[in-house]
């Protein structure tokens, strides 16, 4: 493949220009429903929108599920996603001068990258392919051993020549992605843009498969060294540190935005702040000892042989996963709490639902039990309106245990890589 002839000495590639930056670095997190993404689809109604979210949901389980079992071979997690594959969308700009690249933002991966040109094979995207013969800033990372290999997290690295350090992603669907990496300057932020020289990204020349043209590759948030969090760590005076606080979908409209924040700001403090260990391995999960309905508490695995880090926490992912005896513990609790008609789901996706056109029905608090302590679940983290008068529990029996991101709404999330701790507190995101 034709890329550009800039190269760059070892050194300068992974290592950062001292700038220091001290202050929250904050960014719009849309999600792809909202009639801000260009995923909006003002045809389909409310209800069909979270039919196709399930679907989604199902095709990235897939995925985490072959990265769980490479984890449990002793390989780092990898979980990147195809562009429709994700929940909620990103900007920010790459290159001098800047250009726009909308991503999906993903903390199950681990490598930001973006179709480029020359493009051998591209899907169409609506705003234009990065061109790095354009930018002053880009230089293209060279294949040297110390550099190009296992040691990013890579799955596959390759070398079409000893100026360029290219990768490869294929996805269980078929799709694939195949580029080079290389190093930019980044800018981030909404009201005070900071611009980073030298962070590492993927420029992407061969991406085939099911993609979405209105966006333009991964922006990856998980915990390898080649994750934005990882490489703006060294830049911020917070270390690697990221928060952010998803709305509702039932308060999405034209003006309404969740939101990430880097560096000092995403500190997670204040009364009702719980905080629990940390799994890094590319992604991220924590642990989950037993979920609760009332007094009935049923158990994640019999006490004392709760395995670390049993519950990947995703923002990809829309319901929560549960294994099916937790699952079928947790039904059968809330059966014997709601008082109202059980119906089918129409769309077939979800198991436990009721007619909801009572005005007095009361739909109880599931309490998660974690690791050094308890987030309570409200009825808007739970339970989905599927069609009129038709709410079910938004959870799905499945061997590998997932936080969805409906069950993350209206918490402020902080993830601390230094630390390795998750702090959660109770917060109405449409106000911040």
């Amino acid at each position: 493949m034709a890329i550009s002839p800039k190269s760059k000495p070892l050194w300068f590639a992974l290592t950062l220009d001292f700038i220091i930056f001290s202050q929250a670095t904050t960014h719009f997190l849309i999600h792809r429903d909202s009639p801000l993404s260009p995923f909006y689809d003002s045809s389909i109604t409310h209800f069909d929108r979270l039919h196709n979210a399930f679907q989604r949901s199902f095709k990235r389980i897939n995925h985490l599920k072959a990265a769980a079992d490479n984890l449990n071979h002793g390989s780092n997690l990898q979980a990147p996603m195809k562009p429709g594959g994700g929940e909620y969308l990103m900007k920010i700009f790459i290159g001098t001068p800047p250009v726009e690249v909308i991503g999906i933002a993903d903390t199950g991966s681990n490598l930001i990258w973006t179709q480029c040109l020359p493009c051998i094979q591209c899907y169409n995207q609506t705003i234009p392919l990065f061109n790095p013969s354009l930018s002053k800033s880009y230089q293209t990372i060279p294949c040297l051993p110390t550099l190009c290999g296992q040691k990013l997290g890579l799955p596959s690295t390759q070398c079409p020549d000893k100026n360029t350090c290219g990768y490869s992603y294929n996805y269980a669907d078929g799709s694939h992605t195949v580029g080079n990496l290389a190093s930019e300057t980044v800018t981030l932020g909404i009201s005070n843009p900071i611009s980073l020289p030298n962070v590492t990204f993927g420029c992407s020349h061969d991406t085939d498969g099911i993609f979405d043209a209105s966006g333009s590759g991964i922006i990856g948030l998980g915990g390898g060294n080649l994750s934005l969090i990882s490489q703006l760590g060294p830049y911020s005076s917070g270390g690697k540190k990221f928060s952010y606080c998803l709305i509702p979908n039932t308060v999405m409209n034209e003006n309404s935005t969740s939101k990430i924040t880097f560096g000092n700001g995403s500190l997670v403090s204040g009364p009702e702040v719980f905080t629990t260990p940390l799994i890094n391995h590319g992604g991220f999960s924590v642990t989950l000892e037993a979920l609760s309905v009332g007094k009935e508490r049923i158990e994640f695995a019999p006490k004392g042989n709760v395995t670390k880090g049993n519950m990947l926490i995703d923002t990809g992912t829309t319901y929560t996963l549960l294994p099916s005896d937790v699952y079928n513990g947790l039904v059968h609790a809330l059966s014997k709490v709601i008082r109202a008609k059980r119906v089918r789901d129409p769309n077939g996706d979800l198991d436990l639902c009721y007619e909801s056109g009572n005005k007095n029905m009361k739909l109880p608090i599931i309490t998660a039990h974690f690791e050094g302590g308890d987030v309570n679940l409200p009825a808007v983290n739970a339970f989905s309106m599927v069609k009129k008068d038709v709410i079910c529990l938004a959870m799905v029996p499945q061997p590998l245990a997932i936080l969805g991101n409906l069950a993350q709404t209206n918490f402020l999330i902080g993830y601390d890589l230094d630390s390795l701790t998750l702090s959660i507190k109770p917060t109405d995101c449409s106000k911040l």
